[in-house]
């Protein structure tokens, strides 16, 4: 019997989950659980690094990434379903003083 590994998804508002396991590779099947008690079964896309972060839907570029309820950066091209999401494929608007500018063109 295989180990179960496991994502959490920790606010509702999240549209990634945080990887709690080693050895996740591309395919690798993972849980995705939320606060709620809800799992969702969902393939890996991309070797994931434990504590990184994976997609739990599709995210179009230029939409917000949140993490913890937080927004945590910009999506620098559309990312799918269970793909690896990092420094690759997320724009950090932080400090830099067009975040709130960036925010309303990815709404428009």
């Amino acid at each position: 019997m295989s180990e179960v590994k496991i994502a959490l998804k920790v606010n509702d508002l999240d549209n990634v989950a945080t990887i709690f396991a080693n050895d996740i590779v591309d395919g690798t099947e993972v849980e995705v659980r939320d606060r709620h008690g809800n799992l969702e079964k969902m393939t890996v896309i991309g070797d994931v690094p434990y504590g990184h972060k994976i997609a739990v839907r599709d995210i179009r570029k230029g939409e917000q990434i949140t993490k913890y309820g937080q927004e945590i950066g910009l999506a620098s091209c559309d990312i799918r379903k269970g793909e690896y999401v990092h420094v690759h494929n997320i724009e950090s608007m932080r400090g830099r003083g067009d975040w709130e500018k960036a925010k309303k063109e990815a709404h428009e």
